[in-house]
Parts: structure tokens; sequence; C-alpha cells
């Protein structure tokens, strides 16, 4: 019998044999409800909440339960989804889980597909990326913002040997692992520069390693500094970073910002700085409508979050969340309705002063960190920050 007609009659066979592996009836596979009855009939089966009473419990836990994807554990991110859990909690009244993640790329995959994820962080920039490759359509209406977070900072960690970016041209960089958010900053920054490098998607521990070793030539990281990364790392001989001039080429997504002594004494001579990018990290929340049942909870975590506010910019949490002004605007975004209307409600000429000085004051710490003792160049960094938040406030 000619081979295809053996191979044709044993599928044929196949086929007609009872599906012992295909999923039956409630999705369940044959095998699994052989094995159930079984335990059943042996009373070894773990018998369900609902088979010992505890339907309520199990609604109760669930009611209020809003899924926050942070990011991954050596980053920001993960440490500012845990302080908005500490803070935004209250019992039965609203639980907010904290999620480890792969960073600011697949926290908005997150937010697209992944059940009970409602809120998440990531960078005002990562719309770029969505747009670019055609992944999910409308993105930027089914993801909405809460608020502007803080500005982080991007980080290119270099060799001895690369003096400048262009110096990385045909070189490998590591882009950390994908999804996280130098996937996103680094082809936005290499393709507007004009440089064409081979990125490599490795965690960024493990790439400093390969640094080491001259199998990488320089890393990115994006994170707010200080970042427990570089904090830590311990200076290897003409191991720098690299300097990121701000231009109109990034005044779309970026504002100016700066890495020195003060933030990685470690890796930085005293007086010592880079200017850099500052990546603006975004709030958001799926846009769901009225009638689903994740609104109510999406709802009250925009709630509970305004008006707790004020605790998180108090010790023992991040600094930067000082930084924050929940009425700044994110160029891009659409700022989610209930926010929108937590917003209206509380806006008068008062905030909307105090918003502005807010700024203001920001602005200015920022340069004299940047750069001390230097009011020219202070200046110079202020009125380029109060240029982009004009921006902000016009879109």
């Amino acid at each position: 019998m000619p081979i295809f007609r053996v191979c044709a009659f044993t599928i044929a066979s196949l086929l007609l044999l009872p599906q012992v592996g295909i999923a039956q009836e409630g999705g369940q596979p044959f095998l699994v409800a052989q094995a159930n009855d079984k335990a059943k009939r042996t009373g070894r089966i773990t018998p369900s909440s609902a088979a010992t009473g505890e339907t309520d419990t199990v609604s109760r836990v669930n009611n209020w339960t809003v899924g926050l994807a942070g990011g991954l554990l050596e980053g920001t991110f993960i440490r500012f989804a845990a302080e908005l859990a500490k803070v935004l909690d209250d019992g039965e009244n609203l639980r907010v889980l904290p999620v480890v993640t792969y960073g600011a790329a697949e926290n908005v995959n997150d937010l697209l597909y992944l059940k009970g994820i409602d809120v998440s962080i990531t960078h005002a920039d990562v719309f770029d990326e969505f747009r670019r490759t055609g992944k999910a359509a409308n993105v930027d209406r089914r993801v909405n913002y809460i608020s502007q977070m803080y500005i982080g900072e991007l980080h290119v960690y270099a060799r001895p040997e690369i003096k400048k970016l262009q110096d990385l041209d045909g070189k490998k960089v590591g882009f950390h692992t994908k999804g996280a958010g130098p996937t996103i900053t680094g082809p936005i920054l290499f393709e507007r520069l004009g440089i064409k490098v081979e990125p490599v998607f490795v965690n960024n521990a493990i790439a400093l390693e390969q640094m080491k070793t001259g199998e990488i030539a320089a890393i990115l990281h994006t994170v707010g500094k200080p970042n427990d990364l570089f904090s830590k790392l311990k200076r290897e001989p003409g191991f720098h970073f690299l300097q990121v001039d701000y231009t109109d080429k990034f005044a779309d997504y970026y504002v100016p910002s700066t890495l020195g002594h003060e933030d990685y004494p470690n890796l930085f001579s005293p007086g010592e700085k880079v200017e850099t990018l500052g990546v603006p990290v975004v709030l958001a929340v799926y846009n769901w409508p009225r009638d689903n049942d994740r609104f109510r909870r999406v709802e009250r975590f925009i709630q509970y979050y305004f008006d707790r506010f004020e605790r998180l910019k108090k010790p023992p949490f991040h600094a930067k969340w000082k930084e924050i002004n929940l009425a700044a605007k994110v160029p891009g975004w659409n700022r989610y309705w209930v926010a929108e209307e937590l917003l209206a409600r509380t806006a008068s000429s008062t905030t909307a002063t105090a918003a502005s000085t807010v700024d203001e004051s920001f602005a200015r710490a920022q340069a004299a960190q940047a750069a001390p003792g230097n009011k020219e160049e202070q200046e110079r960094l202020f009125q380029r920050f109060m240029e982009w938040s004009k921006r902000q406030k016009k879109q």
C-alpha cells in the first residue's frame, strides 16, 4: 500500500477513536474528568469554596481588587506600584495587587489582553512602538491615562572605547528584556539620530557582565534616578555614561535631564555630569465603559488615588512622588474621563496657580541639582523644562 494511503488510513482511524485528549463538555478534558470522578469516589478531591459555603468570602475578596502592572524587579516601576498598593489599600473596600511584569511595552499589552490587569505604569513614548509596528489597533483610544507620574531618565552606559552615541553604529547594544522601556526608547533614539545598532534583548544585569567581556558595547536603562542597578555597581575603569543631547528631535515625548555625581557617586567624579533625556512615566488605565464590571473597580481606584495622593509625597515613599503634578497633560494621550471629571471638580484658579508654582519650583530644583554652582547652566535647563511644560498644557 502506498505510504500516503497508509498515512491517510492511520489518520482516519484515529479520527474514529474516542477523543480522549480533546476537551469535553464544559471545556474539561476527558482524562481530567475521569480523574475527578475517581477522586470523588475515594474522597480525595479538594472541596471548592462554594462547596464549603465560602461563596460570600470569594465575592468580597474579588469585588474590589484591582490588578496593577508594575515592572521588573530592578526597575523603578515596581517600587511605585508597591507604594500605590500600600497607600490605596483599604481592606475589603479596595485592594491593589502590584504585579511584577516585563516593563513599559508589555504593561500596555497586559492592559489590552491580560485578565485582571486594569491599571499599569508605562512610558509616555510607548504608543510610538504600537503605531510603528501596528501591534494593536486604536491603542490610544483603548488605553488612557489617569495622570502623568515622575520623569525617568535614559541611562546609556558604555565601554571605554565608546566615546559618543555615534560610536555605537554597527555595535551590539543591550535593550534590556523584550517589552521593557529601552525596547521602546532605544529604537526612537537611534532611528532619529541615524545610528544603526544591533539590539540585544537580555536582562541588564547579565548585559553588564557581557559588557566586561566586550560582547556588548553599551546598555540602555530607562528608570528613575538613582536606580539600584547603577547605585550598587562597582566602577570599572573606563566604563561611563554617554551624553544624550536634548534637541528638537526629541521634543515630542521627552524633557531634558542629567545624570551626575549626586545620583551615582560611585560612578561619577565630584562635579561630573552628563545630559540625557527625561522620559515621562504614565499611570495608564484600560478605557472600561461604564457598563463593564471592571469599571467600578477602576473608578474607585482613581477616587482613592486622588484623595490619598498627598500621602505619597511623604517619607518613606520615593522622593519622585513630590515631582508629580496630577493636572499635567501627557502629549499624544487621552485622559480617562473619570480622572478628567475628578480634576474638573476640584479645578479653580487657586489650584491652577498652585500647579504652575509646583512646575516652576520643580524645574528650579532640578536645574540646581543638575548644574550646581553654574547659574547660567541652571537658567538654560530651567527654561527648557518650562518650554516643555507649556507645550504639555496646550495639548
